[in-house]
């Protein structure tokens, strides 16, 4: 079971590499703020997975040439968690909307 925290990296990695399959890790680590070898330690997390795909460019002049795919896992995955992001920011709206309604009802009665 994988933390609120990485679920949460996880999914803004799977958006980072959906927008720019071509992004290095040492892009995805400062974009994200993280060090590179966290970084790489979750992208090996996630190719084991096998919710994204590595291609290296073997005949491209830059050795380090990769692109990043998600796999069709991935990209349930990924649809699954903005589901329950979705549905998490709906819970919190609706509880603060509740607070606000019941703190107007007190302060009516107040008056």
């Amino acid at each position: 079971m994988t933390s609120e925290y990485e679920q949460k990296l996880h999914y803004q990695l799977f958006k980072l590499i959906e927008q720019n399959p071509d992004v290095s890790q040492r892009q995805l680590a400062q974009h994200l703020g993280l060090s590179l070898g966290k970084l790489n330690y979750c992208m090996r997390a996630l190719i084991t997975k096998g919710l994204v795909k590595v291609k290296n460019f073997r005949g491209h002049n830059n050795k380090l040439a990769y692109t990043y795919l998600l796999t069709p896992k991935g990209i349930e995955t990924k649809i699954r968690m903005t589901y329950q992001f979705f549905q998490q920011a709906e819970a919190e709206y609706e509880s603060l909307k509740q607070e606000v309604e019941r703190l107007g009802q007190s302060d009516a009665e107040k008056t």
